[in-house]
């Protein structure tokens, strides 16, 4: 039949490609299988070295600062009026009001074991709550955050002592510090759960893909090794963009997903060539000119796309791109070298040991038989097909209209770390322990600073929404004050009691004093104003990832319409992804199916990095199956047939590369932290609607709408005219 000729055709021409890169670095790493799998393994054992060597480098506080909060950070720094790390012991009973005399004997017992601590620096006073239901302890500490981040476990283990001699008491620790140690330890947990999660999963995927465990265990391994070298080469890297806290789960979350894709791309394409008589080295070179010239495709967008982060100028964003750019181009090297090392040596052992049913499954099945029926009604109908499809798309997106973004807090956290349930029990009993504003201000004339400052706590206090947190400190020409809001400690509340001080109270009590300098700074505020800088950055990144990605899909296919059409399609998956993110999370319909507090909104950095993540991994198989669709169109089969073709010959190796991104994404959607399950979620349900809605209907419709149109300004040879039976398996 044509097809079949046209297939032995392009295989005779992709032999001749010799030439290329991805071919000679193929044929030299099959023709010297041990030398390649031995400088593959120097690379890991170099990278594991160097995550030993050299200490990571954590992003500092100053790193993050942002819009006026930022300038008031600044200001209290020059001015030395920063506080000193402080930790705070809180005492409550369980079962009703506070026993004053139980609580004055733990208190006592606490004094005793903080002060014999080196890195305390002070006691403070017990403080009773007014209601009667609580006592706390402020405890100062030596030296800088990054000091009491290192001592904070003498603290935490003095508190459980304590604990344990009044089991009648609730006394439990909390502060900035051990707050951070809390998240910090969630997210070991959490990043170990996925771990143990996604690579089980991912290899029973791999089974069912290709019913052999040998086959089966190739991309896992490569994926997991390319994880581990990406994560020692990042060391280095982290003095120039320090880890903000994500990065292992980045690493993991994109590694496993594009280090598996990659592989699987080449060794279907292998086996492929080999099932139709090639050599093993033949079949190698093949799948190196073909599914090699996609990987490195592929590598570039991912690289390209996560390039955007870096436009957003957040330290955490620029980490997360630094180490994602290194393990896609350490799974892009693997794939060209150590893979077809691994299929020369092995050959057709590869498929050993087969698992008897899953084997005979998938030769049941056939290549691509699943989604030859599924698109043979898109081929014959194809207006009708991308008329569905966009309604269907557009439905999902509408929510996305709505999608509310706020930046994380309290609320997001999970509460089943003690720390976040220790705040919110604070915070209940002490409202001076609530959202805390700093109020700097610089000004020569220092004494009608700090009359302003004056008259502002008062008006504040008088309105009924403030209460006074620290009476007036000076340093210098610069004073400050801090207010803290009544309101409770939620995003919303934040940003009211925020634009109250700044729109209205702030700017009254400076009327007088035109010529000062002045700020509202503090936690809550820095929360508030990183939300905003988020929001003014994504216009940017998403202009900046379209254009690279547009001009580059260009290059690659020498045709503007791929180009356009390929950025059309990214935006209706990832506009379908951030309504289902708004109608999951801005709901409580599906708390009890993901098991979390909906907080009303989504946070505030996961739009931006969900766009560049999702626009590099739709390009994966999506310059995938492109390539298989040119192939047949520069073997002379009509645009329509060599769609057919095209979309059934990679129907098989998409579908498995979509169902491991899906499933190990899928993974993190169970994990405790909100942003990691928010990410989840987006990147599972954008790949699963990419790769069936966007791949198997929007694509081929439209390809087949555009004929030879859409490969304008390629030469292409004149169609093969199609037999009349296979004109009829075309169209059943």
């Amino acid at each position: 039949m044509a097809g079949q000729g046209a297939r032995f055709w392009a295989g005779e021409r992709l032999m001749n490609s010799r030439g290329a890169v991805t071919v000679r670095i193929a044929r030299w790493s099959a023709t010297h299988p041990w030398r390649a799998i031995g400088l593959w393994l120097v690379l890991v054992v170099v990278a594991v070295g160097l995550s030993i060597a050299i200490p990571k480098q954590q992003t500092k506080e100053a790193d993050n600062w942002v819009g006026q909060s930022g300038q008031a950070a600044e200001l209290i720094q020059r001015a030395g009026l920063e506080d000193k790390p402080s930790e705070t012991v809180l005492i409550t009973d369980p079962d009703g009001p506070l026993d004053r005399a139980a609580a004055t004997s733990a208190l006592t017992q606490l004094r005793q074991k903080m002060t014999a601590i080196d890195a305390v620096g002070a006691v403070g006073q017990p403080v009773w709550a007014e209601n009667g239901k609580a006592a706390l302890l402020p405890i100062e500490l030596k030296g800088s955050a990054d000091d009491a981040a290192e001592n904070i476990d003498q603290l935490v283990t003095a508190t459980a002592d304590v604990q344990k001699a009044h089991p009648g008491l609730t006394i439990a620790e909390t502060g900035g510090t051990s707050l951070d140690a809390g998240i910090w330890t969630q997210v070991g947990s959490d990043l170990a759960r996925a771990e143990k999660l996604s690579l089980p999963i991912t290899f029973a995927l791999m089974l069912l893909a290709f019913g052999a465990l040998i086959a089966a265990g190739i991309p896992v391994l490569l994926a997991f090794s390319a994880v581990g070298a990406a994560l020692g080469f990042y060391a280095p890297l982290s003095y120039l963009f320090p880890d903000g806290g994500s990065v292992a789960n980045v690493v993991l979350l994109i590694g496993m997903a594009v280090g598996v894709d990659y592989s699987l791309f080449y060794l279907k394409r292998e086996r492929e060539e080999r099932r139709r008589g090639r050599s093993t080295v033949d079949a190698v070179e093949i799948a190196a000119a073909t599914s090699g010239h996609s990987v490195v495709v592929s590598g570039l967008a991912v690289i390209v796309s996560m390039a955007g982060l870096f436009v957003a100028q957040d330290p955490t964003f620029s980490s997360m791109a630094a180490a994602t750019i290194v393990v896609v181009a350490v799974a892009v090297i693997g794939s060209l070298t150590v893979l077809p090392a691994l299929l020369a040596k092995l050959g057709h052992r590869v498929d050993r040991p087969r698992v008897p049913l899953l084997w005979r499954l998938n030769r049941r099945i056939g290549p691509g038989g699943i989604s030859r029926r599924l698109l043979a009604p898109v081929l014959r109908f194809p207006r009708v097909a991308l008329v569905v499809s966009t309604v269907a798309v557009i439905a999902l997106a509408v929510p996305a209209l709505g999608m509310k973004t706020e930046p994380g807090g309290l609320d997001t956290l999970p509460q089943s770390i003690p720390e976040v349930k220790t705040m919110k029990t604070l915070q209940q009993n002490f409202p001076s322990e609530g959202m805390a504003y700093d109020v700097v201000a610089k000004a020569d004339d220092k004494t009608a600073a700090v009359a302003a400052l004056n008259r502002l706590q008062q008006a504040a206090v008088e309105s009924g929404k403030f209460v006074p947190g620290q009476a007036v400190r000076t340093s210098g020409d610069t004073a400050m004050l801090r207010l803290v809001s009544v309101l409770p400690d939620t995003t919303a509340d934040a940003k009211v009691a925020l634009d109250q001080l700044r729109g209205d109270l702030v700017p009254k009590a400076f009327s007088s004093l035109p010529q000062a300098t002045w700020a509202v700074g503090g936690e809550s505020a820095s929360s508030v104003d990183y939300g905003e800088h988020q929001r003014d950055k994504l216009p940017y990144v998403i202009a900046f990832v379209l254009a690279l990605t547009l001009v580059m899909m260009a290059f690659t296919f020498r045709s503007v319409a791929i180009a356009l059409v390929t950025t059309l399609l990214n935006l209706a998956s990832v506009a379908a992804c951030f309504g289902v993110l708004a109608l999951i999370f801005q709901h409580t319909w599906a708390e009890g199916l993901l098991h979390f507090t909906s907080p009303g909104f989504v946070v505030s950095w996961i739009p931006v990095f969900l766009f560049v993540i999702l626009i590099g991994l739709s390009m994966d198989y999506h310059v995938f199956v492109l390539g298989r669709i040119r192939e047949g169109v520069r073997a002379g089969l009509n645009p329509r047939e060599a769609v057919r073709q095209g979309v059934v010959d990679s129907a098989g190796v998409v579908t498995s590369a979509a169902a491991v991104m899906v499933s190990v994404f899928a993974v993190f959607a169970t994990l405790g932290m909100i942003e990691m399950k928010q990410m989840g979620v987006g990147l599972a349900v954008a790949v699963l609607i990419d790769a069936t809605l966007v791949r198997i209907v929007m694509l081929p419709s439209i390809l087949v709408l555009l004929g030879r149109k859409a490969w304008w300004p390629n030469k292409l040879p004149t169609p093969t005219p199609t037999p009349t039976k296979e004109r009829e398996l075309v169209t059943a």
